[in-house]
C-alpha cells in the first residue's frame, strides 16, 4: 500500500500572509495549482485555495486585500507516512480538496483530491498480461 509521501506533490507554492491576494492568485494560475501554502517563516500558518479566492471575488474583497484575510488558518494536515485513505477521509470530512503534508512540523508536500483519484484510476486500470 502506498503512502501519502509517495503520491503527494512536492513542488510547493508558498506565499506569505502579507502578500497581496491578487499576486497569490496570479502565482496559483501561472503554476496551474489550486492551493498555496501560507508560511510564517518556516511554519505553516494557513492555506489559500481557489475557493478562498472565489469567495474574495464574490464579496468584492480582492483589491488591496492580503492573503491572510482569506486563507484558512491552521489547516488540517497529514504526515507523509500516512495512508492515502486517511488523507481522503480528512478531506471528505472537512469538505476540502487540498491537504498540506508535514514532516516534523515542516511542509514537505501537498496532496489533492486529484492525486487520490489518480491512485484509484491506477488501481482499477486493467493490468497487462
Amino acid at each position: 500500500m502506498q503512502t501519502v509521501g509517495e503520491v503527494m506533490s512536492t513542488t510547493l507554492l508558498t506565499v506569505d500572509a502579507t502578500a497581496a491576494l491578487t499576486d497569490a492568485a496570479a502565482q496559483m494560475d501561472a503554476r496551474g495549482v489550486g492551493a498555496a501554502l501560507v508560511m510564517n517563516g518556516e511554519r505553516l500558518s494557513g492555506i489559500l485555495t481557489e475557493r478562498d479566492v472565489l469567495r474574495a471575488v464574490a464579496t468584492g474583497g480582492v483589491e488591496g486585500t492580503k492573503v491572510g484575510a482569506w486563507m484558512t488558518h491552521d489547516p488540517d494536515t497529514v504526515g507523509p507516512d500516512e495512508r492515502p485513505g486517511h488523507a481522503a477521509a480528512i478531506m471528505i470530512h472537512g469538505g476540502f480538496r487540498h491537504l498540506p503534508v508535514l514532516d516534523g512540523g515542516t511542509p514537505v508536500g501537498i496532496i489533492s483530491i486529484r492525486d487520490l483519484m489518480r491512485l484509484v484510476i491506477d488501481d482499477e486500470a486493467p493490468k497487462g498480461g
